[in-house]
Formats: structure tokens, C-alpha cells, sequence
């Protein structure tokens, strides 16, 4: 066994870690209130945000280590299934956080949700299930390759939309809720950066490349690095996430 995995900060020791301070966080937030309804709230609110750390976390990791290969990112790659697990984790405790305040507050809860948040969301949390589920060797083994990687892309992918959509919804009442796009849309950008080519630009890689013989000039004219493709796509979407979250979240809500 190697050294790193004997240390509390990876592998199952991390998620083990996390998840007991996530737990006694949302004790203690929930006992601020003496366990009434707005400390159910708070623990709601705290848990939509810890959730969205670690999947982003977890989204991000295998695009950050190609496009930035260092400690902090071969760490993250590292544990990227446990940072996932812990995020599904995270989003168990705000889900008892929501029952909770449906059985404690019935009439502020059906005022709070809508037929639209029971759909979507139900689906997300289906994908939390089922990407968690597979996501030990032995159930990744037994869904096959093909289909394991099918279903965490489009489940990382909803779960983007959804915490997109979740988190710009209320910006125009709270319009600090805009800085939690920021990781959102930086994750897309790195992910879309750090894409494998398929076949059609690998082949056309290979016909622009220069020759041996080649000026310098020549070979300082080729195409933009992925980590500058990356940073303008940021600032172009950046410019528009919040629009496009009032219009999704206007249509859906």
C-alpha cells in the first residue's frame, strides 16, 4: 500500500473525514435554532453549498489534471471518486433537511416548492443514486465501461444544469448568488477545454503540424493552448450564465 493511502486526507479515510464534519455542521447549525424550522432552513441552505463544492470538485478533477498537472490536481484525480461520494453524501443531509421542514412546516414547504422541483429534482437525485451506487469496482465492473462512462457523463452534466438553474433562479432577489456560478462555469470550461479530440482533429492536428525543416515562425503560428482557450471561454460565458439561469429558471419555475 502506498504512502498516501495511509493518511486521513485520502481514500476512504477522507470521505470518512468529511462526512462526520458535514454531519455534526449540520447538527450544530440545525441546534443554533434549537431545531426548529429555520435551523432546518439553515441546514438546507449550508448543504445546497457544501454540495456544490465537492461536485464541483469531483467534476473537475481529471480535467484540471490534464490541463494543470501539479500536487494539488493529482490529489484531486487522486480522490475523485471519494470527494464524489462525499458529495452525495452532502446532498443525503439536505435532503433530510428538506423532509424535515416538509414534516415540520407543511404550508411554507408547499409554498417553497412547485411540481417542476419535484421532477427535476427527482431525477437529480436519481443520478446521485445511480452514480453513486457505481461507483465501487465491483458494481463499475459489472455495469461495463461503456456504460459506466455514459452514465456519470450525462449525470455530471445534469447535475451541472441543475445547480446552474438552482443557483441562478435566485439571483435576481439575491444577486450574490452569481458568485456561485462562477465555479459552476468554470468547471464547464475546463471540462470542454481538457476534451479528448476525436478523430476529425486529431487528423487535422496532424496536417497542420509543420515540418522538420519548418521556420520557427511557422511552428509559433499553430493553434491556441487549451489553458488560453479555456480562460476566454470563461470570460465569454461568464458575461452570460447569469442571463441564461433568470431565462431557464423563468421557464421552469
Amino acid at each position: 500500500m502506498t504512502a498516501y493511502r495511509q493518511t486521513w486526507f485520502e481514500g476512504w479515510r477522507l470521505f470518512a473525514v468529511l462526512a462526520l464534519a458535514l454531519t455534526a455542521l449540520c447538527i450544530w447549525i440545525a441546534g443554533m435554532r434549537g431545531f426548529e424550522v429555520e435551523g432546518v432552513r439553515m441546514v438546507i441552505r449550508f448543504t445546497a453549498r457544501t454540495s456544490l463544492l465537492f461536485f464541483c470538485l469531483a467534476f473537475s478533477a481529471a480535467a484540471l489534471a490534464r490541463l494543470w498537472p501539479n500536487a494539488w490536481t493529482r490529489w484531486q484525480r487522486r480522490n475523485r471518486r471519494y470527494l464524489g461520494v462525499t458529495f452525495a453524501a452532502s446532498h443525503a443531509l439536505h435532503g433530510i433537511a428538506i423532509i424535515s421542514f416538509a414534516v415540520m412546516d407543511p404550508t411554507g414547504y408547499a409554498a417553497a416548492t412547485s411540481a417542476a422541483s419535484y421532477i427535476f429534482g427527482g431525477i437529480g437525485y436519481a443520478f446521485i443514486i445511480a452514480m453513486t451506487a457505481t461507483s465501487f469496482d465491483r458494481t463499475a465492473q459489472a455495469l461495463g465501461a461503456r456504460a459506466w462512462r455514459a452514465l456519470h457523463l450525462a449525470g455530471g452534466y445534469y447535475l451541472l444544469f441543475q445547480f446552474m438553474v438552482s443557483f441562478g433562479k435566485r439571483i435576481p432577489d439575491m444577486p450574490l448568488y452569481t458568485l456561485f456560478l462562477i465555479p459552476l462555469v468554470a468547471c464547464s470550461c475546463c471540462a470542454w477545454s481538457a476534451w479528448p479530440p476525436g478523430p476529425r482533429r486529431v487528423r487535422r492536428r496532424r496536417a497542420d503540424a509543420p515540418c522538420p525543416g519548418a521556420p520557427a515562425a511557422h511552428v509559433a503560428g499553430g493553434s491556441k493552448p487549451r489553458r488560453l482557450a479555456m480562460i476566454l471561454s470563461i470570460m465569454r460565458l461568464g458575461s452570460t450564465a447569469a442571463n441564461t439561469c433568470r431565462i431557464v429558471s423563468g421557464a421552469m419555475w
